[in-house]
């Protein structure tokens, strides 16, 4: 390291804790450089998923065990707002256009819809049971919710009203949404497998095994290289799959208790946030070549996250754990 560079360094830690930022130092030659750590102090259990306001830098917190979801302001470096009265909030979608917040609640299966300032409620829909993943189709402004035993529902989102659903064969957990074609691939582990649906048709067209793998939770999609990575817990596996054939082309060993799988398409990188208190780092050396490099230390209980690509940053959820305090910690991708 320069000494430049190791004034400048020292520079930014200072400048970063006279602000309130609990900077980091970096763990010299590893992809991620742990930048700064957010309190949550008073969030109790699980930390569910997140999702991002790329406008105002906001990041907002599904704090599943604390009934509530948390606000935070990226450019403060803290958490300026909690949305109480929730329960156990599980999946979180951000729209800036219309400005609304959408957070799917565990129990009772409510989907509620908050404006994305004031977080005013503006309404919600029913599904009865365990309302969970979301993702946003933006060419059709639907929202896609996973819900109940066996259903993906079609939100939409300007009115905040349900327009259809998709049946499946057991509850849905990640799904992915193509952006050049017209299928969703949706994990169905208690039915151990990934469902193909034709969105337009709101059916199941096929259905695709992990090769033995299961509890398959997390997914990510490199829609470029026409490849599927699915995180399974029994045993603790990414699976890669080709979403032309449906094959699988390579399993890799990973930490335990995966929950969030993100793919970074700039550095052909795959991001897998394991429970276990890691990070796995996998590289991607082409569609069929993956390798472990490296892992990253976190902590027990840390399995979601959110991976930003325009700002190079993973976000990590630390639930309280012991003398752990609740925490966001953010990573720039080096």
């Amino acid at each position: 390291m320069s000494a430049t560079y190791a004034s400048k360094t020292a520079s930014l830690a200072a400048a970063l804790c006279c602000s309130g930022i609990c900077a980091v130092a970096a763990q010299s030659g590893l992809p991620l450089e742990l930048k700064q750590t957010i309190a949550l102090r008073g969030v109790e259990g699980r930390i569910d998923h997140l999702t991002y306001d790329p406008v105002s830098e906001r990041l907002f917190v599904c704090a599943l065990g604390n009934n509530t979801v948390e606000v935070i302001d990226l450019r403060r470096g803290e958490r300026i707002h909690s949305i109480t009265g929730l329960g156990s909030p599980q999946g979180i979608l951000y729209i800036r256009d219309p400005n609304r917040l959408f957070v799917a609640n565990d129990k009772g299966g409510i989907l509620k819809i908050f404006e994305g300032k004031s977080f005013q409620p503006l309404g919600e829909v029913n599904f009865k049971d365990d309302a969970d993943n979301i993702r946003y189709d933006d060419a059709t402004k639907k929202v896609y919710v996973g819900f109940g035993s066996d259903g993906i529902a079609i939100i939409n989102s300007a009115e905040g009203k349900q327009v259809g659903s998709i049946k499946l064969a057991a509850h849905p957990e990640a799904f992915e949404l193509e952006q050049h074609g017209n299928r969703i691939f949706a994990n169905v582990p208690n039915a151990r497998h990934v469902a193909v649906i034709d969105r337009e048709k709101r059916e199941v067209i096929t259905r695709w095994n992990t090769d033995l793998a299961f509890e398959n939770f997390p997914m990510a999609l490199d829609e470029a290289d026409h490849r599927l990575f699915i995180g399974c817990r029994l045993p603790s596996k990414l699976v890669v799959l080709n979403t032309d054939a449906g094959n699988v082309v390579a399993k890799i060993d990973i930490s335990g208790d995966c929950d969030d799988v993100f793919y970074d398409g700039k550095r052909h990188r795959v991001y897998a946030i394991c429970g276990a208190g890691k990070i796995d780092i996998i590289e991607q050396a082409d569609a069929n070549t993956y390798n472990a490099s490296a892992k990253i230390d976190t902590a027990k209980g840390a399995r979601t996250g959110l991976f930003v690509p325009e700002r190079d940053t993973l976000f990590v959820a630390v639930p309280h754990g012991g003398s752990q305090q609740a925490e966001i910690r953010c990573y720039q991708i080096e």
